[in-house]
């Protein structure tokens, strides 16, 4: 079997991987996940995606790279990780009673070859939150590696009114429905 690489540290997206039941290696792809002026949100996503996926490639010739990357766009602004409590605490009041769009985009490629790409998108809508709620929220998760500042996985789904998705694991960071497609279309036996 050709050899499969995830361009990815992510624990959320080796977990997803994982439930496919192929093996694979993890490589971290060392890419600048800066947005480009006046780039959108789903747009970033699918250069990151890509980007990701061709550095890690020029590691593994011939084997078989997975590149994924994630935007929450609110309002036509990227929200990013919040990386702490504070920064966590000032980002999910934003989302109140919104839909934030989490463009979640993926791409397998080997070599130099034509790559294999999608990109989903899940709209979420948030409830009215509380600052006693968010606070009891963030001290239980502590998701301040998430885009958004949630886990919808765990008790962050307690935060939403509703969720539309395609594939609920690209929330979590790896649309594995387009990426079973593009592993059978690579030739990856999957049931």
């Amino acid at each position: 079997m050709t050899p499969l690489v995830l361009a990815s540290t992510s624990r959320y997206r080796r977990e997803l991987l994982a439930r496919l039941g192929l093996p694979f290696e993890v490589d971290r792809p060392e890419v600048d996940e800066s947005p480009l002026p006046g780039e959108s949100p789903a747009a970033t996503a699918v250069r990151l995606a890509r980007a990701k996926a061709l550095a890690v490639a020029q590691r593994h010739p011939g084997a078989w790279v997975i590149g994924s990357d994630q935007v929450a766009d609110l309002d036509g602004r990227a929200l990013g990780k919040a990386g702490g409590r504070e920064p966590a605490l000032a980002q999910l009041p934003a989302g109140w009673g919104k839909r934030v769009v989490y463009q979640t985009a993926l791409c397998l490629l080997r070599g130099d070859g034509a790559p294999l790409a999608a990109l989903d998108r899940t709209d979420v809508v948030f409830r009215d939150l509380g600052r006693e709620e968010i606070l009891r929220y963030l001290d239980a998760e502590q998701p301040y590696d998430c885009a958004g500042s949630f886990k919808c996985e765990g008790l962050g789904i307690s935060l939403f009114d509703a969720i539309h998705s395609q594939d609920p694991t690209a929330l979590v960071g790896l649309p594995l429905i387009a990426l079973s497609r593009a592993l059978r279309e690579a030739g990856y036996r999957l049931p």
